[in-house]
């Protein structure tokens, strides 16, 4: 395969993945890397970011958007865009420039979940703790909502 047409193949293809949803550098780097040589895929990749069609930056806001809307809280998204190879820098802007009122996520969330009930016993009052806590709140926000 040539050089050119490799590379017009490879932009085919990351044009592909993000026309679906935004990706991360890295997904797409992972996802591309199946298919092609690891040389022309990061020439391509530097093309895309360099023509604004790949941005860390606007994937990191989607995802947080996306992820808040869902109902997980802010340490889950962290970790999980952290997974995905967004530095600490793009993510504190992204959950910055993103306006979420975790405590409103963490109740609506609770709600979903169950109902208007309060916990019954300390048991029960448990359960829904680590529930919350596997979606990504603070112990600090369980705390403020619960008790």
């Amino acid at each position: 395969m040539d050089s050119k047409k490799g590379l017009v193949e490879v932009r085919v293809a990351a044009m592909d993945f993000l026309a679906r949803r935004e990706h991360s550098l890295r997904e797409l780097r992972t996802k591309l890397e199946r298919r092609f040589p690891a040389e022309q895929v990061e020439e391509a990749l530097q093309t895309l970011a360099a023509e604004g069609l790949q941005s860390d930056t606007r994937f990191a806001e989607a995802f947080v958007r996306q992820r808040s809307q869902r109902g997980y809280g802010p340490l889950r998204v962290r970790q999980e865009l952290r997974q995905r190879g967004i530095s600490d820098e793009l993510l504190n802007a992204a959950m910055d420039s993103v306006e979420v009122n975790w405590l409103e996520t963490l109740a609506g969330v609770l709600e979903r979940k169950y109902g208007d009930t309060p916990a019954s016993d300390l048991k029960e009052k448990a359960r829904r703790t680590r529930f919350l806590l596997y979606r990504g709140f603070s112990g600090e926000q369980i705390r403020e909502l619960l008790d």
